[in-house]
């Protein structure tokens, strides 16, 4: 099926390879017209401390449709420490000029993205 979305929209967001060992890439898809004014992944130890913010500018030119970051990220922290083998989250964080969220599109793919949290390991 081919289906036109106008609304601005996020959906199918992964991280891959998933899991990973030297280094992993965003995978996404933006529908509507406008991208994002603000773009973030905030990654986090699933205690809840965010080890790593990765921003727009480091992710690279963000378009309509599938993007696939030409950033990888090395499994460090933002004080560019290994961070150990396990498993964290990542959070995509998209705002409006306006300051209001994009939605998201809900997809079949949204059983690895629960409650806007998405899952990886890191396996040295």
């Amino acid at each position: 099926n081919f289906r036109v979305i106008r609304e601005e929209m996020i959906s199918n967001v992964f991280n891959y390879p998933n899991p990973f060992s030297t280094s992993t890439q965003f995978i996404f898809t933006l529908t509507g017209d406008q991208i994002p004014d603000e773009f973030r992944i905030d990654i986090y130890t699933v205690s809840g401390k965010v080890v790593k913010q990765i921003t727009r500018n480091e992710l690279g030119p963000l378009h309509i449709g599938v993007n696939k970051t030409t950033y990888k990220w090395d499994g460090k922290d933002d004080y560019g420490q290994e961070l150990a083998n396990g498993v964290y989250l990542y959070r995509v964080v998209t705002k409006k000029a306006d300051g209001s969220d994009f939605e998201k599109f809900e997809t079949n793919t949204d059983q690895f993205f629960k409650q806007g949290f998405g899952k990886m390991v890191i396996m040295r």
